[in-house]
C-alpha cells in the first residue's frame, strides 16, 4: 500500500518536470531558430518544435542548420582559388560579350559574380533530349578517350546503364586513360556498393562524394548532397544537365525524360574546374593542373557567337532565376520535375506574369515523390490567378531542368525549382547566350508543351476539399523538402 502511495506522489513530479522541460525547449528555440533564416522557414521549424518539442529539437539539431565541417570549408576555399586560376588561364583570349537586347546585358555580369565564371566563346553546343542518345554518345566518347575521363553524378546505379558506363570506364583505364568516377555517397549508395570494387580493380579511381557518418571527421549532413551531373573527356568534351547514370524507370510506366548538353571547346574548362574542385574538397588530392586545363586558340568564324558559361552555384541558381524573371519582357518557359519554391521566387514569377510576360511552367503529371507533388500542387492556384500557364506533361516523368527567357538566354542544369536545390544541394547550371542553341531549346520546350495538358484555373478551384487540405498541409513542410 505504501509503495503505491509513494508512486502516486512521484508521477505528478515527473509530469511537471517534463512539461517544464518542453516549455524551456520552446522558449529557447523561439529565440534561436529565427536567426539567419527566412520567416517562412522559421515558422515551419517552430511549428514542429511547438507541437513536438523534444523530437522537434532533435530533428532541428540534425537538419536545421546548413553546417559543413571546418576541414571541408577550408578545402572549398582552396578549390575556389583553383577555379579562378582555371578561369584566368583562358580569360585573356576567350572572353566575349554576348549579343543580347539592352535590357538583358546585365545578366552575364551577374552570372560571373554568382559563380566566378565569365563568358567563353568558341564552343559547339548540342542538346541531347533523348534518354538513350546520351548514354550512347557518352560511351562512344569514353571509348575514344586518350588522356582522361572524369565523371561526377548524383546516382550511378547497378543496372544496365550503370554497367554499360562502368564497362566503358574499365576499357578506357585498360588503355592507360586516367579515369575518375565521383558519385554522391547517398544517391549512389546502392550502385557504389556493387560497382566500386569492380571499377577499382579495373583501374578506375572511385570517390564517394559527401560521405555521411558520425565518426567521419570530414563527413557532411546526409541531406546536403552533391546533385551535379557532369562529365569531361580529354578536356575538350563536356556534358552537363539532368541525367544520372541509371535506367529511366524511376516511375513505373513513365520513364524519365531528361535534357543533357554536350559541349566542345574552351567552356569545358569551366566544367572541369567545377568537377575537380569537388574532387579536391573531398580528397585534398591535387592533380596535374596544366595538363587538365589546356589553352585553346581564339575562336574563329561562326563559333565566335557561341557564348555559354558554366555556373558553379549553391543558392546562386535561385538568384539567377529571379534576376531573369524580373528582366524578362516577352516569354519565360520553365521546365522542372519538382516545384517547391520560396517566396522570393514565387514573387518574381507572379510579377513577370502580371507585367504581361508569357510565363509557362512545365511540370510532370506523374510523380516519383508523392509528398513533394502534394506540396507542389498547393502553389498552382496562386500561380494561375497571377496569369502563369501551368502545363502537365503526360508521356513520361519529366526530370529535365531548364529555363529560357525571351528566346535570348537559356539555362540548363541539375537544379530543380525547389528550396532543396536552391539552398542545400551542390548544383550546376549552364547559361547559354547563343541564339541558335536557345532556338533549339525552344523547339524542345514546344514539343513538351504539345504533349502536356493545360491546367484550367476554374477546374482547379473545384478540386475536392481533401486534396486541397492534403496539399496545403504538405506545403507546411516546404523548408524540410
Amino acid at each position: 500500500m505504501s509503495g503505491l502511495f509513494h508512486q502516486h506522489l512521484e508521477m505528478p513530479y515527473w509530469s511537471t518536470l517534463y512539461l517544464a522541460g518542453e516549455w524551456v525547449i520552446r522558449i529557447i528555440m523561439l529565440v534561436y531558430v529565427p536567426q539567419h533564416r527566412t520567416a517562412a522557414a522559421a515558422r515551419t521549424w517552430l511549428l514542429l518544435i511547438f507541437l513536438l518539442p523534444l523530437p522537434g529539437m532533435v530533428i532541428y539539431a540534425v537538419f536545421g542548420r546548413i553546417r559543413m565541417p571546418h576541414a571541408r570549408t577550408a578545402q572549398q576555399m582552396l578549390a575556389s582559388q583553383r577555379i579562378v586560376q582555371a578561369q584566368l588561364q583562358q580569360k585573356a583570349h576567350l572572353v566575349c560579350e554576348p549579343v543580347l537586347p539592352p535590357y538583358l546585358t546585365h545578366i552575364p555580369g551577374l552570372v560571373a559574380r554568382f559563380g566566378d565564371f565569365g563568358v567563353f566563346a568558341g564552343n559547339e553546343v548540342g542538346l541531347l533530349p533523348d534518354y538513350a542518345s546520351f548514354d550512347t554518345r557518352l560511351v562512344a566518347d569514353i571509348d575514344a578517350a586518350k588522356h582522361h575521363v572524369h565523371l561526377l553524378t548524383y546516382i550511378i546505379a547497378d543496372d544496365a546503364t550503370g554497367e554499360r558506363v562502368s564497362a566503358a570506364l574499365i576499357r578506357a583505364a585498360g588503355r592507360g586513360v586516367q579515369c575518375r568516377l565521383m558519385a554522391d555517397a547517398v544517391g549512389s549508395r546502392s550502385g557504389l556498393s556493387r560497382l566500386a570494387d569492380q571499377l577499382r580493380r579495373g583501374g578506375v579511381e572511385v570517390t564517394a562524394m559527401l560521405p555521411v557518418g558520425f565518426f567521419r571527421h570530414n563527413a557532411a549532413r546526409f541531406d546536403l548532397r552533391n546533385h551535379r551531373k557532369l562529365a569531361v573527356i580529354d578536356s575538350n568534351i563536356g556534358y552537363i544537365g539532368s541525367k544520372n547514370i541509371t535506367n529511366p524507370g524511376f516511375v513505373p510506366g513513365y520513364p524519365n525524360e531528361e535534357l543533357m548538353v554536350r559541349v566542345t571547346g574552351p567552356v569545358v574548362s569551366q566544367i572541369q574546374a567545377v568537377l575537380l574542385a569537388d574532387r579536391f574538397i573531398e580528397t585534398g588530392d591535387k592533380v596535374d593542373f596544366d595538363a587538365l586545363f589546356p589553352c585553346f586558340p581564339p575562336p574563329v568564324g561562326q563559333r565566335r557567337n557561341s557564348c555559354p558559361a558554366a555556373q558553379d552555384q549553391q543558392e546562386n541558381s535561385q538568384e539567377l532565376c529571379i534576376a531573369l524573371l524580373y528582366a524578362a519582357r516577352q516569354r519565360v518557359v520553365i521546365t522542372t520535375p519538382y516545384f517547391v519554391p520560396d517566396e522570393p521566387f514565387l514573387s518574381a514569377l507572379r510579377s513577370a506574369a502580371r507585367r504581361g510576360v508569357e510565363v509557362r511552367l512545365i511540370v510532370s503529371l506523374h510523380a516519383n515523390q508523392t509528398f513533394t507533388q502534394l506540396a507542389q500542387r498547393s502553389y498552382y492556384a496562386g500561380l494561375l490567378a497571377s496569369g502563369v500557364h501551368i502545363h502537365l506533361y503526360r508521356p513520361r516523368f519529366l526530370h529535365a531542368k531548364h529555363l529560357s527567357v525571351d528566346d535570348c538566354i537559356a539555362v540548363v542544369g541539375s537544379a530543380n525549382i525547389d528550396i532543396r536545390s536552391f539552398a542545400l544541394n551542390a548544383e550546376v547550371s549552364f547559361v547559354i547566350y547563343d541564339q541558335t542553341v536557345v532556338s533549339r531549346l525552344r523547339a524542345v520546350q514546344e514539343d513538351s508543351l504539345a504533349d502536356s495538358d493545360v491546367l484550367d484555373a476554374a477546374a482547379w478551384r473545384q478540386r475536392p476539399l481533401q486534396q486541397r487540405v492534403s496539399q496545403n498541409l504538405a506545403r507546411l513542410a516546404d523548408s524540410l523538402l
